[in-house]
């Protein structure tokens, strides 16, 4: 192949093609008017789930908030879906809180640099179309664990537990929250329970307003009518979190548009600025691999359920290129690790989004919100956030398709469904997948080779007629390194009496190196009983990979025809020839 020939097929991913599309369909006023709206509704649902999210994960709001407006903008610009709505997302909480336990803030955001820049090399490498290789009890699997990790980390705050500091394991968390069970705050989990009612309740009153923000406002509310009415006051964003910038300080969230920083210059575990060298990126790289293999799986997931809701059609790899450019530029202002949210996605496409420009008025009306209304969103009680958190695990866990999963799927999958979960509830999601993915991979190798079979055709299989010396096998199936033995194997044990083995190969659809190799076994064994062999059906690219393994013609012992007929004459040939003993050159 020529090199002019090799560059045609490669066809450099276009950052931003979504937005060059929805331009080049026509982008009118009207449109413009419905991407607004749209923008308008994700932008009031994304600022208490940005909130609630960077606070999962464990760091202070105002970095989620970061993340919607500066990823959210840059994804919408660079990215290859026209609908995907990119943010902080619950299913990054379970790899970003050991994260932060383990190296802090900064910590964090280098392996978000880290992870974009993943990203961005899988998207030119075209490996965008590889999400079709996860199978879905994996991802179901460890997305239902993720829903459990985040639901039990919510539970300190939902019940008001004091003195419980939260780890990167989730048995030990199990436990402490067991212990401080004696210091529940009836308060606090008041305000939990009516928030949590409240975002239960209202999605069924079919009102366009969100039920986030709703559900937040009726527990800042009821927070505030315990201070009135009880003296009683309760844990909120503003009396847990403080800030400190260019000489100012104050509570909750600092009322400033997002800054430029240097990652490295924020605080690790410690407190202390990080300092950079091989034994921390080798530290961050496997979670920083662990991320961008996540937000790969969730952003092209969104993209296809966006696609399916539209009728659209996204570019995998300008997506993958868009988000790891977003997570790339965001940890530079303060924003953490993002990737596309499939709920504000499809709330995005039904309040009638037709571009990525929905995307861009909803990181402004995050900004807006952070620099207008930040003293406002300090009020917020923590319970609250845990009470919308809580919903979210819930909704992502999938318990619905889980059970009916458990109940229908053949027992392989179960298997498979069943270790994933159970692998990110106790250990993290990166074994989970890493597991799941080989354990399918395994069972999948394994119904394969179950297809491949070898038998032997006798008279009336055939319409051409072989002597009783020769014996006529059919191998059907791939035949790979799970199968070719077990194909070849039943070769092994052929009678004395046959001179001649002919192998019908046309429903063999693929050979590898292993199925080669014992191939080429089975001739020498043959050849050593002075038994010739005919392959039959085989096409070119096949022959001559054999060929290239050293598996040449060779008159009398070994031969490559296409079809049975001549396998019937060549074969009668040779043992005439074995007849009169004169054997002669060629074929």
């Amino acid at each position: 192949m020529s090199r002019r020939h090799r560059a045609k097929e490669y066809v450099f991913p276009l950052p931003g093609s979504a937005i060059v599309s929805a331009w080049r369909e026509g982008y009118s006023l009207g449109k413009l008017k419905r991407d607004v709206l749209a923008g308008l509704t994700i932008g009031v649902v994304a600022v208490p789930l940005s909130m609630a999210l960077a606070i999962a994960t464990g760091v202070p709001p105002q970095h989620g908030l970061y993340t919607a407006i500066v990823a959210g903008a840059v994804i919408a610009l660079t990215g290859g879906s026209r609908f995907n709505i990119s943010g902080p997302t619950a299913a990054f909480v379970v790899i970003l809180f050991p994260i932060v336990a383990n190296h802090g803030l900064g910590g964090l955001l280098i392996a978000t640099l880290m992870a974009g820049a993943i990203l961005v090399a899988l998207g030119l490498s075209r490996l965008g179309s590889l999400i079709q290789y996860v199978p879905y009890p994996v991802v179901l699997g460890f997305t239902a664990g993720i829903g459990v990790v985040i639901a039990l980390l919510q539970l300190p705050d939902f019940l008001g537990l004091s003195g419980v500091e939260l780890g990167d394991s989730t048995l030990h968390n199990l436990m402490l929250i067991g212990q401080a069970l004696p210091s529940l705050s009836l308060a606090e989990a008041g305000v939990g329970l009516v928030t949590l009612a409240t975002l239960l309740i209202w999605p069924r009153l079919n009102t366009p307003v969100p039920a986030p923000l709703v559900g937040l406002a009726v527990g800042t509310l009821a927070a505030a009518l315990l201070v009135v009415v009880a003296g009683v006051e309760v844990d909120t964003i503003a009396s847990r979190f403080n800030w400190a910038l260019d000489g100012e300080q104050g509570n909750g969230i600092p009322p400033f548009a997002p800054g430029f920083a240097l990652p490295w210059h924020l605080p690790g575990a410690n407190g202390d600025p990080l300092h950079v060298n091989f034994a921390l990126i080798q530290s961050l790289l496997g979670p920083a691999l662990a991320i961008a293999l996540l937000a790969a799986i969730e952003s092209l997931l969104c993209a296809v359920v966006a696609d399916g809701l539209t009728r659209t059609r996204h570019d995998p790899n300008a997506e993958l290129i868009g988000q790891g450019l977003g997570n790339m530029v965001v940890p530079f202002f303060g924003g953490i690790t993002a990737t596309a949210a499939l709920a504000r996605t499809a709330t995005n496409i039904k309040s009638g989004a037709f571009s990525p420009v929905a995307a861009l008025v909803h990181s402004l009306v995050v900004l807006l919100a952070v620099v207008a209304l930040a003293g406002v969103l300090g009020y917020v009680p923590m319970a609250a956030l845990a009470a919308l958190l809580l919903v979210i695990a819930w909704n992502m866990s999938e318990a619905r398709h889980f059970v009916h999963t458990l109940k229908s799927a053949p027992a392989s999958d179960v298997a498979v469904l069943v270790i994933c979960f159970a692998l990110t509830v106790i250990f993290d999601m990166v074994i989970a997948v890493a597991v799941g993915i080989g354990l399918a991979a395994a069972l999948f190798i394994r119904r394969m080779a179950q297809l491949t079979h070898t038998r032997r055709l006798t008279a009336p299989d055939t319409a051409e007629y072989f002597p009783s010396e020769v014996a006529l096998y059919k191998i059907s199936g791939p035949m790979f390194f799970g199968a070719a033995e077990k194909a070849i194997a039943t070769l092994r044990a052929i009678d004395h009496s046959i001179r001649i083995v002919v192998l019908d190969m046309r429903d063999v659809p693929s050979l590898d190196t292993t199925a080669m190799v014992a191939l080429d076994s089975l001739r020498r064994e043959l050849g050593e009983q002075d038994v010739g062999v005919i392959f039959v059906g085989l096409p070119p690219r096949m022959a001559l990979k054999i060929k290239r393994a050293g598996i040449k013609r060779e008159a009398g012992k070994l031969a490559v025809v296409s079809n049975l007929a001549h396998a019937e004459r060549m074969a009668r040939r040779w043992l005439g020839w074995r007849d009169s003993s004169s054997v002669t050159a060629g074929n």
